[in-house]
């Protein structure tokens, strides 16, 4: 328990540092509508679970992601389910493959981001990194 309050300390995570031991870049969430579109006119990789948008800012920084499903998804329950997906996927592999100074855009696919295998969808983001940076 934490000295100060009722609840429990948080964990002490990797901080910073992915699976593979190596130095993880920081990552943060794209939010504004305007990070999107900038996204959208970039690079483009279609995957069959979801489509990756991938944009050098020409600035160094964090990585920054985004996640996005439209109606053709599903109702809200699918497309939150679709984004929780992409949200993982990209958790475990872009510490390894993403490059700082880079923003990505993970696009839900109708009846394939959430029906594909994990393990699937995992790789099939690997290779879209690896394509997106030639």
């Amino acid at each position: 328990m934490a000295a100060d309050t009722d609840r429990p300390a948080a964990p002490q995570g990797a901080g910073g540092v992915s699976a593979s031991g190596h130095d993880a870049p920081s990552t943060e969430r794209l939010t504004r509508r305007a990070d999107f579109l900038r996204a959208a006119r970039a690079v483009s990789v279609r995957a069959d679970g979801f489509v990756l948008q991938a944009r050098d800012r020409g600035a160094p920084g964090p990585v920054r992601v985004g996640f996005t499903c439209s109606k053709k998804v599903g109702n809200a329950v699918a497309r939150n389910r679709a984004k929780r997906r992409l949200r993982e996927a990209a958790r475990l592999t872009l510490p390894g493959r993403a490059r700082p100074g880079w923003d990505y855009v993970l696009i839900g696919r109708r009846d394939r981001t959430a029906a594909i295998p994990f393990d699937t969808l995992c790789a099939e983001l690997a290779r879209a990194l690896d394509r997106a940076h030639g």
